[in-house]
């Protein structure tokens, strides 16, 4: 029923991606995932610095029930950890609402992002970045990496200026993005058209997607 969901001031120094992440109050973002005007799960994502390295932990659980009896389940959790401003491990753990499960990894090793995921072993751009999309940034990259299923997508990003939003009766002036990804052959479906809401301090605000398989929108909404 519901497809999955799938995130930093961007800079090249010496050909590395130097990236600096707009932490959110107490380190911490929440989002509610609604569907026909109903929470259906809920998308998390936290940040914690140890020394040199922050860790980017995100956090995605849905669970819809059909009167009382569970239609649909997912769950996703990754923990990125970035080192002087530079993207360079992942642990992740994606469970679909079929048989499909990835665990998928990726670290820095001789000047590439070795990873592991749905398409085996990956030898990557060392400045490959995980496809958060509290990352305001990795709209400006050509290839992203899935952190759900551990591959690389292309994606198309299309700029459609500033548009109001309102959250919980306040009204936000955003920055407003459609994008786009290819596709991967074992993909049970097309990959949505996403459209992305971005606040002044290029906080992720708000995004979408029509869900393929029923044509119903689902909407993550900032909801702290």
């Amino acid at each position: 029923m519901i497809k999955k969901l799938i995130i930093i001031f961007f800079s090249i120094l010496i050909s590395i991606n130097v990236v600096a992440f707009p932490l959110p109050e107490n380190n911490k973002v929440k989002f509610d995932i609604i569907r026909k005007n109903k929470i259906i799960g809920s998308h998390e994502i936290a940040f914690k610095k140890e020394k040199d390295i922050l860790f980017v932990e995100t956090t995605i659980n849905i669970n819809v029930k059909v009167l009382f009896i569970p239609a649909y389940k997912f769950y996703h959790n990754s923990i990125e950890k970035w080192i002087d401003n530079n993207f360079f491990e992942i642990d992740a753990y994606t469970d679909f609402e079929d048989e499909r499960e990835y665990f998928i990894k990726g670290s820095d090793q001789d000047n590439y992002f070795i990873a592991s995921g749905m398409d085996g072993d990956l030898k990557l751009d060392k400045n490959i970045l995980p496809s958060n999309f509290w990352n305001i940034h990795i709209l400006k990259e050509k290839e992203i990496f899935d952190t759900q299923k551990g591959i690389t997508r292309e994606i198309y990003v299309k700029n459609l200026g500033n548009e109001e939003i309102e959250i919980d009766d306040v009204k936000i002036n955003c920055k407003k993005f459609t994008l786009n990804a290819s596709s991967n052959p074992k993909d049970k479906g097309p990959f949505p058209e996403y459209t992305l809401w971005y606040n002044s301090k290029n906080e992720l605000m708000k995004f979408k997607f029509r869900n393929w398989k029923d044509n119903k929108i689902v909407t993550i909404v900032r909801s702290n």
